[in-house]
């Protein structure tokens, strides 16, 4: 099975920006839909934004349109997502999820990969 891992969270100030990074290994994402999901201590995972990577296709949560971006590198096997104009609100654990399909879907239980998360935190 592909395992997903993480990187590029950190500490950052309101109106800054942060890049994160998705590395795949063990398989590829040939036949599948990679997603960012955010979690904040006491809520729901919810969901950031999701790249089918056969279609290319994207899709974005309504709290981060405008301000993420979602993309991804072939040949690196990488998914990333770029993050500007941070709030305090963005503040999380940020998870990378997969799941085989070339169909954007937003629920955490369509996908049933995922990497260990990385920090994400906004000051004020």
């Amino acid at each position: 099975q592909v395992q997903l891992a993480e990187s590029g969270g950190g500490l950052v100030q309101a109106g800054g920006s942060l890049r994160l990074s998705c590395a795949a290994s063990g398989g590829t994402f040939s036949n599948y839909v990679t997603a960012w999901f955010r979690q904040a201590p006491g809520k729901e995972r919810e969901f950031v934004a999701a790249v089918s990577w056969r279609v290319g296709s994207t899709y974005y949560g309504d709290s981060v349109k405008g301000r993420f971006t979602i993309s991804r590198d072939n040949a690196k096997i990488t998914m990333y997502l770029q993050m500007n104009n941070l709030k305090p609100e963005d503040t999380a654990v940020y998870y990378c999820a997969g799941r085989i399909g070339t169909v954007v879907v937003t629920g955490p239980s369509d996908y049933n990969n995922w990497g260990q998360g990385t920090q994400v935190t906004v000051s004020s």
